[in-house]
């Protein structure tokens, strides 16, 4: 089994930014794809970036340009980090790892 810990959420005024981390710990040599989900009341939950381990990166259209994903692969830690930070970025961030195994969330909101 993956473990999943999140840090780094909390409350940001619109264009400031926040790192959101997530420690993987457990059986790791089989992951793959490692990234961020979010959502927000009301709404289904949507990706927002993906890094795989050759490093391909996929983000959600709506943060191109100001999220940023990352890994250190020596500390197995994916980081997101956000930038330009707007109100409708407030939801719920959830770690994943191959769409298997999923973070607690760390809530993220944006105030005007």
């Amino acid at each position: 089994q993956v473990q999943l810990v999140e840090s780094g959420g909390g409350l940001v005024q619109a264009g400031g930014s926040l790192r959101l981390s997530c420690a993987a710990s457990g059986r790791l040599f089989t992951l793959d794809v490692m990234g961020w989900y979010r959502q927000a009341p009301g709404k289904q939950r949507e990706l927002v970036a993906t890094m795989t381990t050759g490093g391909s990166t996929n983000y959600a259209d709506s943060v191109k340009g100001r999220f940023t994903i990352s890994r250190d692969y020596a500390k197995n830690t994916v980081t997101l980090q956000m930038n330009s930070l707007k109100p409708e970025d407030t939801a719920v961030y959830y770690c994943a790892a191959d769409n298997t195994y999923w973070g607690q969330g760390t809530q993220v909101t944006v105030s005007s």
